[in-house]
C-alpha cells in the first residue's frame, strides 16, 4: 500500500516529513521515465529505490541523498508503475516529483 499515490497529471508531492526508520512509499501508477527526490532541509540522509524494492540505512542496494538540501534524479529501471521507497534515520522534510 503507498502512503501517496501520485495521479498521472499530477507532478508529485511536496514537503512531506519522513518517520524515522519507518518506509515510506510513492506510486506513481504510470511508468515515470525521471523520479527527483528532493531534501528540503538537510537533516538527515536520505536512502531511496526507484523499483519498488525495500531501501535500508545505509543499504548498499540504495540510493543516497547526504545530510545536506540538495537532490537526486534517477530513471526508474522498471516498466509500468512507479514505486519510489524512502527511508531515514532522521525526520527531514522531502519532496518526490517526476521531472
Amino acid at each position: 500500500m503507498a502512503d501517496y499515490t501520485i495521479q498521472a497529471g499530477e507532478w508529485g508531492v511536496h514537503g512531506i516529513t519522513l518517520t524515522a526508520s519507518q518506509i515510506c512509499t510513492i506510486q506513481f501508477p504510470d511508468d515515470v521515465d525521471e523520479i527527483e527526490v528532493l531534501s528540503h532541509d538537510g537533516a538527515a540522509p536520505i536512502y531511496f529505490t526507484v523499483d519498488g524494492t525495500d531501501p535500508a540505512v545505509e543499504g548498499r542496494a540504495s540510493r543516497v541523498i547526504p545530510a545536506s538540501i540538495s537532490s537526486a534524479q534517477v530513471q526508474p529501471p522498471t516498466a509500468g508503475p512507479t514505486v519510489v521507497k524512502l527511508i531515514s534515520a532522521g525526520t527531514p522534510k522531502v519532496s518526490v516529483t517526476r521531472t
